[in-house]
């Protein structure tokens, strides 16, 4: 004997129903059948709404006529001889609803024996329409009256089946010679005959306690999807199916809110030791999952889920501590008044004990304390009870973590991963789940840290691009082409967010980046925290980096609000790091506090790793003596073209005209761009400075007028063109070079144009070049020297780049 059963989804229309038959039909050929049905999908929900409706005294007629059409609509499709008769028994059950619910609407209230009645009404439908489709194949069946074939406890909506009582009536109701029977699900009665129902979506229920009774070789549940994943597949990318569970750890799962199961299911199949396997409907050659006493335990955790209609209660004060008998008192509360406790924690203190419980008891939960506790609360012994209904439980669930050591270390981390707050922990003994509860608004971002630390292992990247000039498009470039190597070393970038000065392009699967100046063209938004931040929190990015490739300071501004709403900054924007001393310590601060990285290596010479350098040095207790480094790529090519006997207006346009300077060369030749990146090594370096410190000697000096428009400066600049001559012809009379450098000494920062000798490692440095002389405690006499191109757009979006690739650090730590 094989007992299946099948849900809504599996039946929510004539052609779902056809396919059900036809799996039935074909697995009569080997074994009797006995079938446990569902109503059609929906259906219960209508049935609910109509009780719901009468007992409010309002009229129901709309919603009992689409009852009716939907049923006549399955029935219409079908086309069997007998249709006149399923007609006739559809007429019935209406009928037979109306008449309860007429009553219902009149006193308008809804005793539980009729809600019980009306609501399996949809079951007794699914068990008519099959009968009559194997009796056109000519499959003998037998329909089994629920009421007659399983006792249960007198609770008319949740009712408890008595395993021995229901198999002396089930079996003496089936008929033998029968190839499969057919039985509602959800439906039973209690030892007087009264009619029960064992709980929303019972019908698993009713199917365990079927297979329980006949002692069947297997149980199948059949559903919609292939069987248990390792976490929901609607809401989690790169769910695993999982091929077996044991029955233990399937008992935590349905419990902790695996849909696929009904948490009473379990119990008779682990008593009886009937393996049961979950099935897809629509796809019925899948293998499933298979639940039994053993499960492979060749990965410690088998699945992750989550309960999000509960509410915590907290009972607490002074009163507590060392007095006997107060958790039994407060869960004896909850138990008189048939509450459900579904997580216990209490502090070591003994100060306060908290529990969860279903949303739908919290008002009685409450009321129960408070009458139990009434003297304990008015002489101040004990606080009112506290109940916090912003609340989930996050679950891992996985008998092997008993052999796996730093589990939970690892399940909390992830959950620090999400930022959010742990609010109670609780494991069971046997050590075969941990549960979490934490902020109900975040359990969705939690579920999704943990599967990637846990299964995937495959790290993400949720990156925003703002600024699509030279650097933010050869970025988007770069990272197109590195698709298939990201791929190859499991790390999923997607690029959500693509912004210019004007549009905001968001897409939740990630941008095409074939097509993006489209897209971004058409776009509506407009850049701003809110809506990127929206963004995040709506489709639950766990590693949101913000990519700043503007100069704008009206950005760099918002880094402390973007870091506290938990992106990573990466950006070769200068305008955060030398702005106010305030601001910088301001920005450490809230990176540290948010565990979010800013990341600015881009800064001060471009691909070139300036900034890890030294923060490699500092942190092994180097200390900088002096510095002095070519810190502009457009200005190393400018002087180097000066150097081999070019004007310094030539060179300007040679430079401008092959992309090294900014559109205006003013930016460029006024020095501020290398006081920038001075000031920024400086910090660097621990020196507590604005700015307006930076002594800066601007190349086109002080009495040139530099006013008016690029054309007007360009025009007047061959005006400077003698003076750098006689400088150039003076540094060539000394065997020296001019150099325009940044340098750092005896606490002075100072830039500006320089005569360097032949020994001078900045002697050699020109055509876009960047090179930087480090003299510290460990590096002298001889300085540490770094030398590269530092302008370009290739190198600096490479370097931004590898700044992206350096958010994934935090989460690559937890993989492993």
């Amino acid at each position: 004997m094989k007992v299946v059963k099948f849900g809504g989804s599996s039946l929510a229309n004539y052609d779902r129903f056809k396919t059900v038959a036809n799996i039935i039909a074909t697995q009569t050929r080997t074994t009797s059948i006995t079938a446990v049905l569902s109503a059609p999908k929906t259906v219960t929900n209508q049935l609910v709404a109509l009780c719901e409706t009468a007992e409010q005294g309002q009229d129901f007629q709309d919603k009992i006529d689409y009852l009716k059409d939907f049923l006549l609509a399955i029935v219409k499709d079908a086309a069997l001889d007998n249709n006149e008769s399923l007609v006739t028994s559809i007429d019935e059950i209406i009928a037979s609803i109306t008449d309860k619910l007429t009553g219902v609407r009149l006193i308008q209230s809804c005793p539980e024996h009729i809600k019980a009645y009306v609501i399996c009404r949809g079951e007794v439908f699914s068990v008519l329409l099959m009968q009559a489709l194997f009796e056109s194949k000519g499959v003998t069946s037998q329909v089994l009256d629920p009421t007659k074939s399983i006792i249960s406890s007198d609770d008319a909506l949740n009712g408890v089946a008595d395993i021995e009582l229901s198999r002396a009536a089930l079996v003496a109701h089936m008929e033998s010679g029968n190839q499969v029977y057919l039985l509602p699900g959800f439906t039973a009665a209690n030892e007087e005959g009264q009619l029960t129902t064992l709980g929303r979506n019972g019908s698993d229920y009713s199917a365990a306690i079927v297979a329980a009774c006949l002692h069947a070789d297997v149980c199948e549940i059949w559903t919609d999807v292939d069987g248990v994943y390792s976490a929901d597949p609607r809401s989690v990318k790169g769910a695993m199916l999982v091929e077996k569970l044991s029955y233990s750890e399937a008992m935590e799962l349905s419990y902790f809110g695996a849909s696929v199961l009904h948490p009473k299911t379990i119990g008779p199949l682990a008593h009886y030791k009937i393996p049961c396997v979950i099935k897809n409907t629509l796809n019925p050659s899948a293998e499933g999952t298979l639940i039994a006493t053993e499960a492979n335990n060749t990965t410690p955790i088998k699945a992750i889920s989550s309960l999000n209609d509960v509410c915590m209660m907290t009972v607490s004060g002074p009163g507590m501590k060392g007095v006997v008998g107060m958790a039994s008192r407060t869960f004896k509360a909850m138990a008189d008044n048939n509450i459900s406790v579904v997580l216990i924690t209490q502090s070591s203190s003994e100060f306060s004990i908290s529990f969860c419980i279903y949303s739908e008891h919290k008002k009685e939960a409450y009321n129960a304390l408070v009458n139990e506790f009434e003297l304990e609360i008015k002489n101040g012994l004990l606080e009112e009870p506290r109940q916090n209904d912003d609340v989930a439980i996050v679950s891992l669930i996985g008998e092997g973590m008993r052999q796996s050591k730093g589990i939970a270390a690892k399940f909390f981390t992830s959950l620090a991963q999400a930022r959010l707050n742990i609010l109670a922990i609780a494991q069971d003994s046997t050590e075969s789940s941990i549960s979490a509860v934490v902020e109900r608004r975040k359990c969705a971002d939690a579920i999704k840290v943990c599967h990637e630390n846990f299964f995937t292992k495959v790290p993400s990247i949720d990156l925003f691009v703002l600024g699509c000039g030279v650097v933010g498009s050869e970025l988007i470039n770069q990272i197109k082409r590195q698709q298939t190597w990201l791929h190859e070393r499991n790390i999923r970038l997607n690029v959500y967010g693509i912004a210019n000065s004007r549009k905001l392009l968001l897409n939740s699967e990630g941008i095409d980046l074939e097509s993006y100046e489209t897209q971004l063209e058409q776009a509506e938004d407009s850049f701003s925290l809110l809506n990127v931040k929206r963004f995040v929190q709506d489709n639950h990015l766990v590693n949101p980096v913000l990519v700043d490739c503007t100069s704008a300071e009206n950005v760099a501004s918002q880094y402390v609000e973007f870091l506290a709403a938990g992106f990573h900054i990466v950006t070769p924007n200068k305008k955060a790091n030398t702005g106010s001393m305030a601001y910088y310590h301001e920005l450490r601060a809230t990176a540290q506090s948010t565990m979010r990285r800013f990341l600015y290596e881009t800064t001060v010479g471009a691909g070139l790793p300036v900034i890890d350098t030294l923060q490699g040095l500092f942190n092994a207790g180097d200390e900088l003596v002096a510095f002095e480094g070519i810190l502009s790529g457009s200005l190393s090519y400018i002087f180097g073209k000066i150097d081999e006997g070019h004007s310094l207006s030539q060179a300007t346009i040679e430079a401008r005209n092959l992309g090294y300077t900014e559109p205006d060369p003013r930016d460029d030749l006024s020095g501020m761009d290398v006081a920038r990146k001075l000031l920024i090594m400086a910090r660097e370096a621990g020196m507590e400075l604005e700015l307006s410190d930076i002594e800066v000697e601007s190349v086109l000096g002080n009495e040139f007028d530099a006013t008016g428009s690029i054309d007007d400066f360009l025009e007047k600049l061959p005006s400077l063109d003698p003076t750098f001559q006689a400088l150039n012809d003076n540094a060539r009379a000394n065997n020296q070079v001019l150099r325009y450098v940044g340098e750092i000494k005896e606490g002075k920062c100072r830039v500006k144009v320089v005569a360097v000798d032949s020994d001078n490692p900045l002697y050699a440095v020109k055509n876009g070049e960047n090179a930087l002389a480090i003299h510290s405690a460990y590096y002298q006499p001889i300085p540490f020297v770094l030398r590269g191109y530092g302008a370009g757009a290739a190198v600096t979006a490479a370097g931004v780049f590898a700044d992206v690739m350096r958010t994934l650090s935090w989460q690559q730590e937890v993989m492993i």
